[in-house]
């Protein structure tokens, strides 16, 4: 898959009202939108004792990686690794399904369950867990909202009720305690190669405004 371009910004509740109303006018909401338009996103995040992860997005590296695993909605029948990379301003992700069975052993530090040579990305995370020392870290829920428009392959999110929990074994039980780990609504626009002038004006877009915000890295501060 081809690098996607990312801008992220913080937004208030009133900021989040007037944008989701423009919007719905002329961008359609995720096909996996609830009732209430959005969904609910769990993500357990790797990383190794010398928080490489962290360090690197601190220090604003313009080449970085991280691995996660994610399902939606508490339907641990659907759970994906996911390696996030960046090189420069492009981002990139690559995803691959494993099972309830896998995840468990996985987190019991059964790792030879990632084992699979017709899955890349398994071979790859098995790899990188030995030599760079990656464990499971942390815990990410929040709720998103989601637009998207076909030109320019725009996709448009809302991340809210941020929360957190370092209880990594707890993955996949949906009574898991969290506690919150950021207050502001982010928005974020993903897109190919160009921003159509009808997103960029509903959104207000101004690059100064533009932050560097990390969920994994602000859950692991708190």
């Amino acid at each position: 898959m081809g690098g996607r371009y990312e801008l992220k910004y913080y937004i208030n509740t009133s900021d989040y009202a007037q944008l989701r109303a423009r919007l719905r006018t002329v961008a359609k909401l995720d096909e996996h939108a609830g009732a209430d338009g959005g969904y609910m996103i769990r993500s357990l995040y790797f990383d190794n004792y010398m928080d490489k992860a962290v360090v690197e997005k601190l220090s604003g590296l313009s080449r970085r990686e991280k691995f996660r695993l994610r399902y939606y909605d508490g339907d641990t029948s659907l759970i994906r690794l996911e390696r996030k990379s960046k090189a420069n301003r492009l981002c990139y992700k690559e995803s691959v399904e494993i099972t309830a069975e896998q995840c468990v052993s996985l987190l019991a530090g059964r790792y030879d369950v990632l084992k699979d040579p017709d899955k890349p990305l398994l071979m790859e995370f098995y790899t990188k867990i030995h030599y760079q020392n990656l464990r499971p870290r942390s815990i990410v829920d929040y709720r998103r909202e989601a637009y998207v428009y076909r030109a320019g392959n725009v996709r448009v999110t809302f991340d809210s009720d941020i929360r957190t929990s370092n209880s990594v074994a707890g993955f996949l039980t949906s009574a898991l305690p969290t506690i919150p780990a950021a207050s502001s609504i982010v928005m974020e626009i993903k897109y190919d190669g160009f921003i159509p002038d009808i997103i960029r004006d509903i959104a207000h877009i101004r690059w100064c405004n533009e932050t560097e915000f990390s969920k994994y890295v602000v859950a692991r501060l708190v």
